[in-house]
C-alpha cells in the first residue's frame, strides 16, 4: 500500500530525541468538544475512587492548567477522548481519533491505558505523511489502537511487554518517574480520566506494517 511505505519511511524520523513540548500541531485540530455517545459506560464518570491516587510526573505535567476541564482533576472527570480534547498538549491526537470515529469506542471502553502522542510527536511526521494517514482511516484506526492496552497501568506496572487493541505488542522499559515506550520518552505520565490511566509520550508509536 502506497501510504504504508509512505508512513514506512518516516518512521525514522519519528524516533528523534524529546522535542520541546510547547511547539503547535502540525494539523490544525476541530474545536468542537468530544462528548460521551448515549451509549457510554453505566459507570458514571465522577467514579474515580478506583483509579491509582498517585501524583503524575514528568516534564509536561507543568503545562497543564490547574483548573478547568484541562486540569488534572478536570480530566479525571471525563471519559479518555474527551478529557484529550480539553489538553492543547494533544490536539493532533484528538483531530486523529475523530478522523478515525474512535472518540465511542474510547470513551466506551472499559479500563485501559492510553500512551498519548503529543503535537509534537505527530509534528515529527512530515507533513505530507501525516496527511495521507489522517485520509486512510484503516491505517489511522490501526496507529492508534496501537497506543491503548487493556487495564489501567500504575507506574509500578508499567515495565514491560503489552499487547495493544490493536493486536500488536509493545515494550515499555524503565522505573519511578523515568518510563520509555518503545523509543517515545514517557513526558507526563498517570494521568487520570474517568476510564483510563494516560501516559503522555513524546513520539507515535508506528506499528509493524
Amino acid at each position: 500500500m502506497r501510504t504504508s511505505i509512505k508512513l514506512a519511511g518516516a518512521t525514522a524520523a519519528l524516533l528523534l530525541p524529546l522535542a520541546a513540548c510547547s511547539s503547535t500541531a502540525a494539523m490544525p485540530s476541530s474545536s468542537a468538544p468530544m462528548t460521551s455517545s448515549s451509549s457510554a459506560p453505566m459507570t458514571s464518570p465522577s467514579m474515580t475512587a478506583s483509579a491509582p491516587a498517585m501524583a503524575q510526573f514528568g516534564p509536561l505535567c507543568s503545562s497543564v492548567p490547574t483548573t478547568g476541564a484541562g486540569s488534572f482533576d478536570g480530566m479525571s472527570k471525563d471519559f479518555v477522548a474527551t478529557a484529550a480534547s480539553n489538553n492543547p498538549a494533544l490536539s493532533t491526537l484528538v483531530t486523529a481519533v475523530k478522523q478515525a470515529g474512535l472518540v465511542n469506542t474510547l470513551n466506551n471502553a472499559q479500563d485501559i491505558t492510553v500512551f498519548a502522542p503529543t503535537n509534537d510527536a505527530f509534528a515529527k511526521l512530515p507533513k505530507k505523511d501525516l496527511d495521507a494517514v489522517l485520509k486512510d482511516k484503516a491505517l489511522l484506526t490501526k496507529i492508534l489502537t496501537n497506543h491503548a492496552v487493556a487495564g489501567r497501568l500504575s507506574p509500578e506496572d508499567l515495565a514491560g511487554k503489552h499487547e495493544t487493541l490493536a493486536k500488536t505488542s509493545l515494550t515499555v522499559t524503565g522505573s519511578g518517574e523515568d518510563f520509555k515506550v518503545g523509543d517515545a520518552s514517557v513526558v507526563c505520565g498517570n494521568v487520570q480520566t474517568a476510564n483510563a490511566t494516560v501516559y503522555i509520550i513524546d513520539s507515535v508509536l508506528l506499528p509493524k506494517m
